[in-house]
Order: C-alpha cells, then sequence, then structure tokens
C-alpha cells in the first residue's frame, strides 16, 4: 500500500534532519519510477540495500578501519594499533552525532551498550574466552576500549534500522517479559562458566516469547512482513559474519585461533542470536514498540 502524504509526513518525524533531506532528494528521484512490475520490484530491493548499508554505516566504518590497521598499521608505531583503533571508533561516534546521523536520544543507547559489552568484554577476557593483543594504554582490565564500541556498533544499527524502515510489531510481547528474558539471557553469559549453559532454553524461550510477533516495515512504497525471531537470525548472521572478518584482522582472537587463523564456530551464531534480544530490549527503551496501525506522534529526534 503506498502511504498517503499525512503518514508519509509522519515517518519523516522518526529520521534525523539529514536523513529527511535524503529522503525528500530520493523520493524525488524514485517516485517517477514504475510502481509495478520487476522494475518496481528493483526499486525496492535497491532502497533496501540502500537502508541497510545506511543503517551498518558505524559498524561497517569501524570494521573498514579494523581490517585497515591490519593491513597497513606499521609494527612498532608509537601509537598502539588497540589505541588507534580506539581513538578512531570515538571519531567515528563524535561525527555520527555531529552531523546528524545519529541523535543524542539514540547515543544513549549506545552508550549503554558499550556499557554493557565492556562488562562482559573484562569478565570473558578474564576467563579465557578470547583474548587481545597486550599492548595500549587505552584499555580496562586488559581490554582494549575499542571493544565497547564493537557492541556498540550492534545497538547503532537496531536504532536505524527501527526509524529508517518505520518499523512496527503485531502481537509484540508485553516489555516487562522481554526485560526479564533480555537480563537473563545476559546472566548466562557469565554463569554458564560455573553452572549449567542455559543457551539452548534460552533460545527456546525466545521462540516463545516473540514467536507470535511479526515485524512489519516499509522499504519504499509498500510495507512487508517478517517473523521477528526470523529477523533476530538473520541480523545475527550477519554479525557472524562480521566477527569472522575481525577475528581475520586479529582485532581480537579465540583460543582455537591462536596458532592460526580459523573461521569462529558456528556456536557464536546462537550467542549473537541472543544478544540480539538484548539490543531490543534497549531499543525499546527510546522506541516503544508501535502497532501497524498505530499513529506515531511527531517528535524531535534531533534534540
Amino acid at each position: 500500500m503506498v502511504p498517503s502524504p499525512e503518514q508519509q509526513n509522519l515517518r519523516t518525524h522518526r529520521l534525523t534532519s539529514v536523513e529527511q533531506s535524503i529522503d525528500r532528494r530520493a523520493h524525488r528521484f524514485l517516485d517517477r519510477t514504475v510502481a509495478v512490475g520487476i522494475r518496481a520490484f528493483c526499486v525496492e530491493f535497491l532502497v533496501f540495500g540502500l537502508k541497510q548499508a545506511w543503517a551498518c554505516v558505524f559498524g561497517a566504518t569501524l570494521l573498514v578501519v579494523i581490517v585497515g590497521a591490519r593491513l597497513w598499521y606499521p609494527d612498532g608505531a608509537a601509537l598502539a594499533r588497540s589505541d588507534f583503533l580506539t581513538l578512531a571508533a570515538i571519531i567515528i561516534q563524535v561525527v555520527m552525532v555531529a552531523t546528524r546521523l545519529e541523535t543524542l536520544r539514540e547515543l544513549r543507547v549506545v552508550v549503554l551498550f558499550h556499557i554493557v559489552g565492556t562488562v562482559m568484554e573484562v569478565f570473558k577476557t578474564e576467563v579465557g574466552s578470547w583474548s587481545y593483543e597486550v599492548d595500549g594504554v587505552l584499555r580496562i582490565a586488559g581490554v582494549p576500549l575499542f571493544s565497547g564500541f564493537m557492541y556498540a556498533a550492534v545497538g547503532s544499527y537496531m536504532v536505524r534500522v527501527y526509524r529508517t524502515f518505520d518499523l512496527r510489531f503485531d502481537r509484540y510481547p508485553r516489555r516487562w517479559i522481554t526485560a526479564v528474558l533480555a537480563a537473563a539471557i545476559y546472566l548466562n553469559f557469565f554463569t554458564h562458566h560455573y553452572v549449567f549453559d542455559m543457551r539452548l532454553l534460552l533460545i527456546l524461550a525466545v521462540v516463545i516469547v516473540f514467536g507470535r510477533c511479526v515485524m512489519h516495515f516499509r522499504i519504499f512504497r509498500r510495507r512487508s512482513r517478517l517473523p521477528l525471531v526470523v529477523s533476530f537470525g538473520l541480523v545475527a548472521a550477519f554479525v557472524w559474519i562480521a566477527e569472522n572478518i575481525a577475528t581475520w584482522s586479529r582485532a581480537w582472537l579465540y583460543p582455537s585461533q591462536l596458532n592460526g587463523w580459523r573461521p569462529v564456530t558456528f556456536e557464536k551464531f546462537g550467542s549473537w542470536f541472543l544478544l540480539m534480544i538484548i539490543s531490543v530490549v534497549l531499543v525499546a527503551w527510546v522506541y516503544p514498540p508501535q502497532r501497524p496501525d498505530e499513529v506515531s506522534e511527531p517528535n524531535n529526534h534531533d534534540r
């Protein structure tokens, strides 16, 4: 269904001022295309890819810097490679906010995700789940500060995809239930080293809690639907691929990679799948889930 001018106007209130400018220019160009047939499908597919790339801009830029540092950063430089990555991540984040590609309201989620991730990183490196290079001074308990930005990249993607695709949810579970589930998932990342690993049970719980929920999203002219659990799996798969690239770049290493790089085990896909629940709960703090038939109230997201 093609949105009415009123619906389109309400949708743009979700975008930052920079994104609204891009949106207007894109519509001036794309509105001239045929609305049916293979050409319409190609337009929708192109817009979908561009929006996904736009949502990934923080994480993709950080990944490019990580790979670049692996290939070209000089050995023995006065500034340690991990410190360079930390400073680069800070600069990327500052630019994102300064150019209004990300709002201060969304930055709260990104920072919180950074803190949640860093706490887990300190614990996980202590118990030997993975390790980092030992050089550099910008670190906490042996963990370089850039590691938290990799979790923040996931949070950045989630908040950006929420508004660029105007996400709505049918039969979204009660938020207090999702918060309890997210807390249990986060706790299990720590406790499974000492007691029973509840990962499979938690994945089953995710399927039960979110199984009936359907995500509605707008690409360009039409709304599409996708089971929310499926979207969790798709995002987790892309994060797992990015993790393989990052470990190849020696941003961090798992014990099985210390004597030579090998692909990250698919077991980590389950971890990233569960991490999606934590990110969804944090994003729901900024953007309370709305039903498909619910009208958005205009908000100034540039504050």
